[in-house]
């Protein structure tokens, strides 16, 4: 039994699985529209339908889904009028290249632009309907194998995706779009790219700028006319760093275009030497919790600055709550997403004051937008759900038979009736304002990279194409991928702007930097102040008016650091565990200096100098040497004048009386030697005052050893005589002629001799030099005269004190000799 049971089981699959592909190719074979009809959108019809998604509709309500029920139609609670601005441009774009002559003059451009509500499934859904068109009866529409074909042995430039048959009808209400300009969100746009990539339909975004859309192994088939955020992040650090900012607070929205700028910001502000406070992610639907745990951060840190990643939506949500909490006195940095969202100001312009962000590149004007924007009338949008709430919204009236079905701040149903008399004129709404054409310019610069690209593959000559075989693209019957091709190499002007692209289909990067200021009539002037421009070299790339920004608090910068900088003569010591921007100031060591502000090391002063008080400049050391006007040089030269005078003055007693007996019996001859060099060498004692120079040391030395050494040879040889004369008293004693004054004269030649040579021997070997002395005092050169060779030096001395114990030696053998003669007597 088994077995049969087995086999009608086996069967019964079979039949079920056959049931399952005669339904599906059913299904394939008909032209249906799932779900409910959506009909608001912009249309008009063209030879080449261009599709355009923009969040006219925002901010969810702060509830997440329960996937058991379908989420109700008009949840998105705010109305965008610059995002209707935005498709407004692109229609008023598409018009004015249709009545050119020179651009697409033989094809006619259309357009079909949908409503995002900056939402994914919403997103997805505009966009399926943009590439499908909205089908009428049922018809396959297949993708020509012949072009894939031909296409494909060309660098295979579409995927195998390409050539499955894509859903379409042959009689359709809509086109379908070749090409989506949108989406304002990076998240959204991801979406849109992982979706559509497969079906090789390119997307060009006017306001997504996350970086990680630059990938092109991951979003081959992405272009934007925004520049990406790698260069706003940079802008961003330079900013921070110019005025000082190193302790910084990031905050922003969980998403990928958040995440990735935040991530390349913190690596970016490290080389300028900037820390992040905190970084704190929020999520997408900001409960009170979320909203509690971004304040306390907030209030907690020490931080001034706050740089904010995210769109105009999520800052209004935080404004409300930071209101609540009375904080103030903070410094905003706004990314792009929302650095020009004046829509902001009205409610809370007390907080937003002073707020400094990067705003995309402006046009000054684009000729024909005012005027087209302006001819709103009631009796001509009438039929547009986008137009009547724009009317509705912005003049507080409910138009006669409104086609509006969003609920906002006020329920459209109790708005009393237009009269027919208002005029959009008369009231100030983002939708007219053309004062800050930024995103408008983007969208319209997508048209015109678009219309160019046509333009382009309208010029192909047949058998010079870029595609196989030579052959060229029809403008009538493309497909997206051949358009892309051109779109990737297309280079226009537009409004006096050379719009070119890098190979990751990037705009080259130009920023404004703008400043939220208060007038005196409490309006907002969004004033250029500075700007980035990423195609000129770093350190000219960033450009700040400082006197033209108006701040938060004061008229300067707020001080936004973990620690004070450090000043000249002290340097930085980190904190163990803490950023590199929290550290603590230390006073340079002794003999150190730093003369920069927050120095990680100090700089040791060279030998000659020394730090001032401050320790921020290395000062000449004091020179010090033995001069004349010090009181000991004084003293010296004094002593040296009156022993030089008192010798002389002896020497000339001596010689005046030299025929006396008492001058002639004390050996005439030697104590004139004496005295003569007795006063040489305190005359010697001069060349030690005086600053020091290395020849001077060179005499001084050898000058001071031979002169004591004449002086000392002198009382050697009159000891000798004294001790020869006792001598001579002897009976039979002959020694008196074995030391006459010959003898005498050549005793005292030949000690001087002696001391001459060992001082030859000095000179020679490793003379005498001037020292300067730095050990002594700490601020102060001493100029002394280094002995050179120890050695030499003392033998000097050593030569000096043996002749002068040979003097004491014979001294004490005359007075023993006198003593005997004295008891013989």
């Amino acid at each position: 039994m088994a077995p049969i049971a087995a086999k009608i089981l086996i069967l019964s699959v079979m039949f079920l699985l056959n049931d399952l592909i005669v339904s599906s190719a059913a299904l394939f074979t008909e032209c249906a529209s799932i779900g409910e009809e959506e009909s608001n959108s912009f249309y008009e019809d063209g030879d080449v339908v261009l599709g355009g998604i923009f969040p006219l509709h925002y901010t969810r309500v702060s509830s997440l889904p329960t996937y058991t029920s379908k989420p109700e139609p008009g949840s998105h609670k705010y109305f965008s009028a610059r995002a209707l601005r935005w498709m407004q441009t692109m229609t008023f774009a598409i018009r004015e290249i249709n009545q050119r002559s020179d651009l697409l003059p033989a094809l006619r451009l259309g357009f079909h632009i949908r409503d995002s509500c900056n939402d994914v499934p919403v997103s997805l859904k505009a966009s399926l309907l943009l590439v499908n068109g909205q089908p009428g009866p049922p018809a396959i529409r297949n993708v020509s194998l012949e072009a894939v074909g031909e296409h494909s042995g060309k660098g295979d430039l579409i995927s195998l995706a390409s050539r499955s048959p894509v859903l379409g009808c042959a009689d359709v209400t809509r086109s379908p779009s070749p090409v989506i300009i949108g989406d304002a969100s990076s998240g959204v746009s991801m979406a849109l790219l992982r979706s559509l990539g497969p079906f090789q339909i390119p997307l060009v975004s006017y306001f997504a700028s996350c970086s990680c859309l630059s990938e092109q192994t991951e979003f081959p088939m992405f272009m934007r006319t925004m520049p990406s955020d790698a260069f706003q992040v940079r802008a961003l650090a330079r900013l921070v760093s110019h005025f000082g900012w190193t302790w910084v607070g990031v905050i922003g929205l969980e998403s990928d275009y958040a995440r990735f700028a935040i991530q390349l910001f913190l690596q970016e502000s490290s080389l300028y030497g900037v820390c992040a406070a905190y970084v704190h992610l929020y999520p997408v639907v900001l409960s009170q919790q979320p909203l509690d745990e971004l304040l306390d951060i907030i209030q907690g840190s020490s931080s001034k600055v706050i740089i904010n990643f995210n769109s105009e939506s999520e800052v209004q949500s935080i404004m409300r709550a930071i209101r609540q909490r009375n904080i103030t006195g903070i410094q905003w940095i706004a990314s792009e997403a929302w650095a020009t969202a004046k829509s902001l100001w009205e409610e809370f312009g007390d907080l937003l004051s002073g707020t400094l962000g990067f705003g995309i590149r402006r046009a000054e004007v684009i000729p024909g937008l005012k005027q087209h924007l302006f001819r709103l009338r009631p009796s001509n949008i009438q039929d547009s759900s986008f137009l009547t709430e724009l009317w509705e919204e912005t003049l507080n009236c409910r138009l006669n038979g409104s086609v509006n079905t969003h609920s906002h701040m006020v329920n459209h149903l109790d708005r009393k009736p237009c009269s027919g008399m208002e005029d959009l004129n008369d009231v100030y709404s983002a939708f007219s304002d053309v004062s800050q054409l930024r995103v408008s310019y983007n969208v319209y610069k997508a048209v015109y990279l678009v219309a160019h690209a046509l333009q382009r593959m309208s010029d192909c000559e047949a058998g010079q194409g870029p595609f196989v075989n030579g052959t060229c693209a029809n403008p009538q019957s493309l497909e997206p991928w051949q358009l892309f091709h051109y779109m990737k190499n297309t280079k226009f002007s537009i409004l006096g702007e050379k719009v070119d692209f890098d190979r990751n289909g990037d705009p080259i990067a130009s920023y404004d930097l703008m400043n939220w200021r208060r007038e005196q009539d409490g309006s907002l002037r969004l004033l250029k102040v500075g700007f980035y421009d990423a195609s000129l070299s770093p350190e000219l790339s960033l450009v700040v008016n400082d006197s033209a920004i108006q701040w938060p608090v004061g008229q300067q910068a707020v001080q936004s650091v973990c620690s004070e900088s450090c000043p000249p003569g002290k340097r930085v010591a980190r904190r163990k565990g803490k950023p590199v921007c929290c550290f603590d100031c230390v006073t340079c060591a002794e003999g150190e200096v730093s003369n920069n502000t927050d120095s990680l090391d100090c700089t040791r002063c060279p030998e000659d100098m020394w730090p001032n008080d401050m320790r921020n400049l290395c000062l000449p050391k004091n020179v010090e040497f033995l001069s004349y006007k010090e009181p000991m040089g004084i003293v010296l030269c004094a002593g040296s004048v009156l022993g030089t005078s008192s010798s002389l003055l002896v020497l000339a007693m001596f010689y005046k009386h030299r025929a006396t007996p008492v001058v002639r019996a004390n050996n005439m001859e030697l104590s004139f030697f004496l005295l003569l060099f007795l006063a040489t060498c305190f005359l010697i004692g001069l060349l030690f005052i005086g600053e020091p120079s290395d020849w001077l040391c060179r005499i001084r030395y050898p000058a001071f050893g031979i002169s004591f050494a004449l002086c000392i040879s002198c009382l050697l040889a009159k000891t000798v005589v004294v001790l020869m004369a006792f001598r001579a008293t002897l009976p039979g004693s002959g020694v008196m002629k074995w030391f006459g004054p010959n003898q005498q004269r050549a005793s005292v030649l030949l000690c001087t001799l002696v001391q001459g040579l060992i001082c030859i021997i000095w000179l020679l070997t490793y003379p005498p030099f001037t020292n300067c002395n730095t050990g002594y005092l700490r601020n102060t050169i001493i100029i002394e005269c280094a002995t050179g060779s120890e050695v030499g030096f003392w033998c000097v001395l050593g030569y000096i004190g043996l002749l002068a114990c040979l003097c004491f030696f014979m001294a004490f053998l005359a007075q023993k000799n006198s003593k005997k003669n004295m008891m013989r007597k």
